[in-house]
């Protein structure tokens, strides 16, 4: 079975995260479902872990690591940074935290067809489309 490991790094303040990373472990988690269930038959594995920061690290936060490695040495995405209101509020000072510029497109948190887009390279495999890796009510 080929697995795929996804680090999923966000800030945490007494167990509350921002709305960008709390956007991002969202789709995550409803991503990694949908490529289960499609990957599920030619034996592949996708599975998820977060790992959470203080104020120290929020440099990292909001960063996804697949099998070890940054999303953004994987597949094009550039990295940038943004002010976060919900960082700043959290933190009681100005913040600016990870956002990302994704097929010319910029996101504050990372969109589901860059998780999947990951996951694919990672496999080395061909993405065969939306209708292959979806799931009933989504």
């Amino acid at each position: 079975m080929n697995k795929v490991l996804i680090e999923w790094k966000h800030l945490d303040v007494g167990g509350e995260t921002c709305d960008r990373c709390f956007d991002t472990g969202t789709t995550l988690q409803k991503e990694v479902r949908r490529l289960n269930d499609g990957l599920q038959t030619k034996g592949v594995q996708v599975e998820w872990f977060e790992t959470k920061l203080d104020k120290e690290d929020i440099s990292q936060s909001n960063a996804l690591y697949l099998n070890g490695k940054l999303i953004e040495e994987i597949i094009p995405i550039e990295i940038t940074e943004s002010y976060c209101g919900s960082c700043s509020d959290l933190l009681d000072e100005k913040t600016y935290c990870r956002s990302v510029i994704f097929e010319g497109q910029q996101y504050e948190d990372i969109p589901a067809m860059a998780i999947r887009k990951a996951v694919f390279m990672v496999l080395e495999m061909k993405d065969e489309g939306p209708s292959v890796l979806m799931m009933p009510g989504f």
